[in-house]
């Protein structure tokens, strides 16, 4: 095939080769990640004060034309950027359920697990190598992007890093994920 047969593809194909470094994974096809870092095991889980509200969720779409990208990453206290690079992140809509979680999570403390209805309404995403991700299929909404970052040495996690963003139907929301 000549040069000229291919040029109409090219284009199309170098975006395509783009994003294969950023895997974006469907809504409950794996176990909620452990974004909240290792934990002694003296210590306190907090218990969730508010019941999974199944008839909040059930108003909620579980797909949509939305997305979100960006960038994780964290700068420990004088200390250099680490990019998050093969790690998840989570999309999960902006119930008063979730909003508990988050509150505890960003307060350095870990809460018991979510129920497993919630997963069915979160979407995940893996980043590459250099931390960038995308997660597409998303409802509009308003949201919580997050993740967490392994630090040096493999055996600690940074805190919790959490942003909340409205997600508009057929638009592609960027987030720079850090902290």
């Amino acid at each position: 095939m000549a040069l000229t047969q291919w040029r109409p593809w090219l284009l199309p194909l170098l975006i395509m080769l783009g994003l294969t470094g950023c895997e974006s994974l469907s809504t409950g096809s794996f176990e909620m990640p452990d974004i909240f870092g290792s934990q002694s095991r003296d210590e306190n889980v907090v218990k969730r004060q508010i019941a999974f509200p199944a008839e909040e969720y059930a108003k909620l779409e579980k797909h949509g034309t939305a997305a979100v990208q960006g960038r994780l990453s964290y700068t420990p206290p004088g200390g250099q950027t680490i990019v998050g690079a093969n790690e998840t992140i989570s999309v999960a809509p902006a119930t008063r359920y979730a909003a508990e979680a988050a509150d505890v999570a960003l307060s350095g403390r870990r809460i018991e697990p979510a129920d497993p209805r919630a997963r069915d309404y979160t979407h995940y995403a893996k980043t590459d190598a250099d931390g960038y991700f995308v997660v597409r299929g998303i409802p509009a909404g308003v949201f919580y992007v997050a993740g967490s970052v392994l630090l040096p040495g493999g055996e600690s996690r940074s805190p919790i890093i959490i942003k909340q963003v409205t997600l508009s139907a057929g638009k592609t929301r960027e987030v720079e994920l850090s902290r």
